[in-house]
């Protein structure tokens, strides 16, 4: 089983246990570089939490997740149907003002996160701002039926700095917020397109 294969099996669960964390601060950093009417692409758009919240602040969001299931439940719960594609498949040419992609990038290959990003950069407006988050650690495999790319802090700036047309504007640490998980961590970046 694959990561999408796990997430159309339990799309219910995972929507359930999902749809109602608080993401705050978090999102409110990225939202920060965003105002209404700004185009934002919800990179991973799980239940459709982030993206209902966004929608809500007067953004206008582009819903995509690889999950055929989980993008049944996003419709259902924002009213946006979203794009139904693999992640390392996104072909778009500076569309959006902001790509939010929170616990959705940990599922690619370490060798092949640079090329996904490249894509993000191209897809976004120069000064265009990306949040990504991952799990901290030094694991790369399969855990939990998914397959998980871990990366301590180092190893992900570095990953980072490799990227031709970003600049690197933050990477810090949070604890998990669901429950039983507050031993967890993960490793946040925000990256902006750099303007020429």
């Amino acid at each position: 089983m694959d990561s999408v294969d796990y997430y159309n099996k339990y799309a219910n669960v995972y929507f359930d246990n999902t749809v109602k964390l608080d993401m705050g601060e978090t999102l409110e950093r990225f939202l920060s570089y965003c105002k209404p009417g700004d185009n934002v692409l919800d990179l991973g758009c799980g239940s459709g939490r982030d993206s209902k919240v966004m929608i809500e602040r007067g953004l206008e969001v582009t819903l995509l997740d690889a999950s055929n299931e989980l993008c049944t439940l996003a419709d259902i719960y924002t009213g946006m149907e979203p794009l139904c594609m693999d992640y390392r498949e996104i072909d778009f040419d500076e569309v959006f003002h902001g790509i939010w992609a929170c616990a959705s990038l940990l599922h690619i290959p370490k060798e092949e996160l640079p090329d996904v990003l490249q894509r993000i950069c191209k897809a976004l407006k120069p000064q265009g701002v990306c949040y990504f988050s991952v799990k901290k650690g030094s694991f790369e495999g399969f855990r939990h039926e998914r397959f998980f790319a871990d990366y301590e802090k180092e190893e992900l700036m570095e990953l980072c700095d490799g990227v031709a047309g970003f600049t690197l504007l933050d990477c810090w640490e949070t604890t998990d917020i669901r429950i039983n998980r507050e031993e967890e961590s993960w490793m946040n970046i925000l990256l902006q397109k750099n303007t020429d």
